[in-house]
């Protein structure tokens, strides 16, 4: 569209040039064909040829005795006139300007007035999205969602069931109003759709309109909000008018916290054009003039900053939780998005939802691109198992650095801490299965070792806590039995700040400390200033703060003992298990598992890895497509 305009524009001053160059002087062309040099103009005067002149400035034009016209230009000759009188030439003088149309005079002396304005109005008509014009400022930039662009309905949305329930009663009111009247009932005004980024709040509200059959508007809270005072009221205004036309309908506003923030917490005052939105917002929700079938949908992720009267019942009042999904949510998701890709029948949905705790919606539907991406990269005509597990390491830890240099006591000491954290994991009742152990480095991390939950947890109880305080120093526990106090590395400093995080909050948050009770101790309060929340730590006591510090070192240290002691107990495993890391870089749970308890060392896994690919490779090529796990 900018290409579009910039071509009309150049092509309008272009033309404009042209008709000024033809109506500077119209007969230019003409003339320019009977043009004589000034010598041989006074060589046709002198031999009594020439009849009539007319002379314009230093312009001369005039008639030959044989009734050709001709044209020349003169210089300041102060005997011309005289030599023409001479002649018995007939003389005629005009003024410079007298055949120029006053017209084209006035537009021509305007034209780069003109122009400015011109080019003036293009952009206001930019910055204003073009809509309206250069004086549309005022209007709504809502947009109107067509259904051709995709239409989306709950089966497109998955791992948000209770919202979506919640949302329903939305739904049945648009699809038949009167079910509700008919017993006196009111649809909520508001529906305010709060959790965190990437949950699907968005397609959230555009299922519901897909699902209701109802026009569905879009726009975002910073649309509101522009340099000029009144444009943000003047906008609320007119998108429900919008509204309003095509009732019933769906107005959705991302993002509201920008507009919608607590008022009397900036510096601007009453005057603030923010706040002039907000207020014209909160009169059009609920006010005197009540917008009947017309339902606002709004989304946030920072509820605490909204203003209390936005939540008020009559206006948001119905807030649907849409919060991070569980492993069943994850397996949904991660089936809708796997619809999209082909894959090989072995891959089970439920392992890789298992693997990936906290994610979100965009997160699944990342690591599905990524994993699609990864087979491609390799030629790949289908996504195996392996490309998933890539891509959620790559997702979750970062990409593999197998250019980093590192020298072999650097990958020794490296696998000898790794493989203490898994001996630790090993022995410790409480904690979970390992997943996978790898020395390759990934991120700002050198090696690691990932543990994959049964289930996902709601709580911790102080047995798996202290059990994860002991994997946590299982590392550095195995460096000082294998190199000596004087080797230990720096690569244990996450490891303990982990650990100690945990122990603190254990002790001044969860009371799980015998020592401390089950008291919280510096419990934070959440103040606001200038229109953020600001975390104020209440003063403990002295003798409470040397108590809290001696009690979480305490918990740290009983985990090191832990550790220690299981290590020192499994040392032939842990060399055991340092030299197989050293070999294969990378090994599973179960082959951590049957090496140590079964003494089955892998097999090669460069041989697997290529006979993985060369099998991955026929099945495409002869056509066969496999099968899409749901």
């Amino acid at each position: 569209m900018n290409l579009k305009n910039l071509v009309m524009w150049g092509v309008i001053v272009f033309l404009t040039i042209g008709l000024y160059n033809v109506f500077k002087n119209p007969q230019s062309a003409v003339n320019k064909k009977n043009t004589i040099i000034f010598s041989e103009f006074l060589t046709e005067v002198e031999n009594g040829r020439v009849v009539e002149v007319q002379i314009q400035g230093n312009n001369i034009q005039g008639i030959l005795s044989d009734g050709n016209r001709f044209t020349t230009y003169s210089p300041n000759d102060p005997n011309l006139i005289e030599k023409l009188t001479d002649k018995g030439v007939n003389i005629s003088a005009t003024p410079l300007d007298e055949k120029m149309p006053s017209l084209i005079g006035v537009l021509l002396s305007w034209f780069p007035m003109l122009l400015l304005i011109a080019v003036w109005i293009f952009f206001m008509r930019q910055m204003q999205g073009g809509k309206g014009g250069a004086m549309g400022f005022g209007r709504s930039k809502a947009k109107l969602m067509n259904e051709l662009k995709g239409k989306v309905t709950f089966n497109d949305v998955a791992g948000v069931e209770e919202a979506k329930e919640e949302v329903e009663e939305v739904v049945e009111f648009l699809k038949d109003p009167k079910k509700f009247s008919r017993l006196g009932g009111k649809i909520p005004r508001g529906c305010l759709l709060v959790g965190p980024p990437g949950t699907g709040k968005t397609l959230l509200a555009r299922a519901i309109a897909g699902e209701a059959e109802v026009p569905f508007f879009t726009i975002s809270g910073s649309d509101f909000v522009e340099m000029f005072v009144g444009v943000g009221a003047s906008r609320v205004r007119d998108m429900f008018e919008q509204g309003k036309k095509h009732s019933p309908c769906i107005i959705f506003i991302d993002e509201i916290d920008a507009v919608g923030r607590s008022r009397g917490a900036g510096l601007g005052g009453g005057n603030d054009e923010r706040e002039q939105t907000l207020n014209q917002l909160l009169v059009e929700m609920d006010g005197f003039d009540t917008n009947e079938g017309v339902i606002i949908i709004a989304a946030t992720n920072r509820p605490d900053v909204l203003d209390p009267a936005l939540l008020r019942p009559g206006r948001f009042d119905r807030q649907v939780v849409v919060s991070l999904p569980d492993i069943i949510g994850r397996e949904k998701i991660l089936k809708v998005h796997a619809k999209k890709i082909s894959m090989t029948p072995d891959i089970n949905l439920r392992t890789v939802a298992r693997g990936t705790p906290g994610f979100s919606g965009a997160d699944l539907a990342n690591l599905v691109n990524e994993a699609a991406l990864l087979a491609a990269r390799k030629n790949k005509r289908v996504v195996t198992y392996n490309e998933f597990e890539e891509a959620k390491d790559k997702v979750m830890m970062g990409a593999e650095r197998r250019s980093m240099v590192m020298t072999q006591e650097e990958k020794k000491l490296t696998a000898y801490h790794e493989a203490g954290h898994a001996i630790v994991t090993i022995n410790e009742k409480a904690a979970h299965p390992i997943h996978k152990a790898t020395i390759i480095p990934r991120g700002r991390a050198l090696g690691m070792v990932m543990q994959l939950p049964e289930r996902d947890e709601l709580s911790q109880t102080r047995e798996q806590l202290h059990a994860q305080m002991a994997i946590a120093m299982g590392g550095r526990v195995a460096e000082e039995i294998i190199f000596g106090d004087d080797k230990v590395t720096t690569g244990a400093s996450s490891d303990i700040e982990q650990a100690t995080k945990r122990a603190r909050a254990m002790v001044m948050r969860a009371g799980l400390s015998k020592e401390m009770g089950p008291v919280a101790y510096g419990e934070n309060e959440e103040e606001v200033f200038l229109g953020r929340s600001v975390a104020r730590q209440q003063h403990m006591s002295e003798e409470t703060s040397r108590k809290v510090d001696l009690e979480i070192r305490k918990i740290v240290d009983k985990g090191y003992e832990r550790a220690k002691k299981i290590l020192k107990t499994k040392i032939d495993d842990l060399h055991k298990l340092a030299k197989a890391l050293l070999t294969y870089e990378t090994l599973t749970g179960e082959e951590i598992e049957n090496l140590i308890n079964k003494n089955i060392y892998p097999a090669n896994k460069e041989d697997l890895k290529i006979e993985e690919e060369n099998q991955a490779s026929a099945l495409g090529s002869i056509g066969l497509k496999p099968k899409i796990v749901h």
